[in-house]
């Protein structure tokens, strides 16, 4: 009974190793494959956190409009006689623009002034007999009517005549004129735009909430996508009394010295005010920033802590939580979350887990402007 008792005992013994050994055995092949079936590294760009200085800025979209600009029309119909413009040309306040057909308004001038003065020669002659007493005074009264009406008719034709000239009101530069001698015009007809474009104005709207901020005088900045990468100053010079009811934004006027002529009236630009004074800000670019339900994260390249099967120790990636701020063209502000001089990943998340090995290469970095200009390829 005791020798079956041991055998028994020594066949458990030895059953109970085997498992034993069995599961050790298993676990050690599992630990090995799935070492040597670890998440292969990922290629990535980055760069270092830092802080940079920002001038707050309000900005906006406005429109050109020219301090003196007038589409010139003639006030009364007439024919075109001559036309002294070219399209495209300077000209000075008062230059003759068009000549319109005048002969029969001269002639009738002419009639109305020797009506004035044979009315002038009637009264001079009526007040010497008057003096002795030859003539009533009622008959002076009238002399002196008649020649008021003579030579305020005189003058009403030689104001009619005067506009059969057409001038420039204001030294400017004229734009493409269609007309032609020979063509008739009616009152409020375009004969040609005058634009003075020494000095421009750019107008444009900011809420209201931002009206505490706004000041005669302050520096604005415009850009507009003609000249790339260019941009001109001014001073704002106005700023309108009235809000928008329907859009509760209030408008702003600004003076641009335009001397050199790159810019035209009607077109749009982008303005920015300066507000305030300068501040620093722990910047990234957008790209670095994964926006999901729970808020705002970024990968960060960690120093690696095991060699792969080449040997080598890879950074790996972590995921942190981040509080973003304002942004500022491809820019935006980090206020918590990432420390100066902590390398984020910018590009290639969407691969990304904590601990995935990680590749960095910087031969192609996502844009990282403050001021962004478009860009056609």
């Amino acid at each position: 009974m005791k020798k079956r008792m041991a055998i028994m005992l020594i066949c458990v013994l030895v059953l109970l190793g085997a498992l034993v050994g069995f599961n050790l055995f298993k676990a050690a092949m599992i630990k090995k494959f799935m070492a040597a079936n670890s998440a292969p590294p990922v290629t990535v760009s980055s760069m270092k956190a830092s802080y940079q200085t920002w001038q707050p800025q309000l900005s906006a979209v406005g429109g050109l409009r020219a301090v003196r600009g007038v589409n010139v029309t003639t006030e009364i119909a007439g024919l075109v006689r001559e036309v002294h413009i070219k399209s495209g040309s300077h000209v000075k306040a008062g230059q003759v623009l068009v000549q319109l057909n005048a002969d029969s308004d001269i002639a009738q001038l002419h009639a109305l002034q020797a009506q004035a003065d044979l009315a002038q020669t009637v009264y001079n002659r009526d007040k010497k007999q008057y003096e002795l007493k030859v003539i009533a005074k009622a008959t002076l009264d009238a002399d002196e009517a008649n020649l008021r009406s003579t030579r305020a008719q005189a003058a009403q034709q030689a104001a009619i005549v005067e506009k059969k000239t057409i001038r420039a009101p204001f030294s400017g530069r004229l734009g493409i004129t269609t007309v032609n001698p020979g063509q008739y015009l009616n009152p409020g007809d375009m004969i040609v735009t005058l634009q003075d474009t020494d000095t421009l104005y750019a107008d444009f709207t900011l809420p209201q909430q931002d009206f505490s901020k706004l000041a005669i005088g302050q520096t604005v900045v415009l850009q507009n996508n003609t000249y790339a990468g260019k941009t001109f100053t001014g001073k704002i010079t106005s700023i309108n009394p009235l809000v928008d009811t329907a859009t509760r934004n209030v408008q702003v006027e600004a003076e641009i010295d335009n001397r050199a002529g790159k810019l035209l009236p009607g077109m749009y630009a982008t303005v920015k005010v300066d507000v305030g004074t300068p501040q620093r800000f722990l910047t990234l670019p957008q790209t670095a920033i994964t926006y999901n339900p729970y808020g705002a994260t970024v990968f960060i390249a960690k120093p690696g802590t095991k060699p792969n099967a080449q040997g080598k120790t890879m950074p790996v990636a972590q995921q942190v939580f981040v509080t973003t701020g304002a942004t500022r063209g491809d820019q935006v502000a980090i206020e918590k979350g990432v420390t100066d001089g902590e390398e984020v990943i910018t590009s290639g998340q969407l691969k990304l887990k904590n601990g995935t090995p990680l590749i960095i290469n910087n031969s192609v970095l996502p844009a990282n402007s403050p001021n962004p200009t478009p860009q056609e390829q």
